[in-house]
């Protein structure tokens, strides 16, 4: 009894991280011949998801959608500590082993806003200043390093007829020298950055992928008065590690947990 109510609960888990963006929805039949099920035990599943509230049913298709609860325990897990919490300690390692604060940001509209931030021994220590902070999309390695990497016709729907404020004379200043820079910034897989935000930093960034997609960027950085002679390229290899640690601690929930709901 305990493991075929285990097995209930792995393919529920499964059909709920089926989900995404090209798959917001499943009809019973479909989803039946995709988890190996037969129609009756996934209509059970879905039924049972949705009266919980995690799936809702669309009315007239009777095609099953995510519902509410979702929404509610993200939340949770936001107000909880959610992607701060969970990036806090690759950016503790990541400021230890580059000795430059550490940021983890994420998109926010034509902007990326930093989530977490951890302070190196070399500064600058005002990781509290980082945090909340929202970088736009044309100024800055820790922005760049996200919007670099997206699929530019996305890219441009978002930026198209946007204003792009001159922070100093290295700020991109129009949509062809932006477009300039990101592909230079895709073809290389960093974004490297000098006063373009801020006249006194330099930093240096990298996407967070789930898959192929960018979904949040790191970067390292420093204060230009500081270092003044300072390759960030010195500490790609740790910055590459940390992208590619935040990367699987956002893609193995979903590995796992779908792996196990097939097995």
């Amino acid at each position: 009894m305990a493991t075929s109510s285990l097995q209930t609960v792995e393919r529920a888990l499964a059909i709920l991280l089926s989900y995404s963006e090209s798959r917001s929805e499943w009809g019973v039949t479909e989803l039946a011949a995709e988890f190996g099920l037969s129609r009756s035990t996934a209509q059970r599943l879905l039924a049972a998801l949705a009266e919980q509230g995690f799936l809702r049913v669309v009315p007239y298709s009777r095609r099953y959608r995510l519902g509410a609860a979702l929404w509610r325990m993200a939340m949770l897990w936001e107000r909880t500590g959610g992607l701060a919490a969970l990036a806090g300690p690759v950016l503790e390692d990541l400021a230890a082993a580059s000795g430059r604060t550490a940021v983890f940001a994420i998109p926010d509209g034509a902007h990326v806003r930093v989530v977490a931030a951890v302070d190196g021994v070399s500064g600058p220590p005002r990781s509290h200043l980082f945090r909340g902070a929202l970088y736009p999309a044309h100024a800055g390695a820790a922005s760049r390093a996200y919007f670099a990497f997206l699929d530019r016709i996305e890219r441009r729907a978002l930026l198209d007829d946007r204003p792009f404020g001159r922070f100093s004379e290295h700020t991109p200043a129009d949509l062809t020298a932006l477009e300039a820079e990101f592909d230079n910034t895709a073809r290389l897989g960093y974004a490297l950055s000098e006063g373009e935000y801020d006249a006194r930093t330099r930093a240096l960034g990298m996407p967070v992928r789930m898959g192929a997609r960018p979904v949040a960027s790191v970067a390292i950085i420093e204060d230009v008065a500081s270092h003044p002679e300072d390759d960030l390229l010195d500490h790609l290899p740790v910055l590459e590690r940390a992208a590619t640690q935040l990367s699987d601690a956002l893609a193995m929930r979903v590995s796992r947990a779908a792996s196990a709901g097939r097995g």
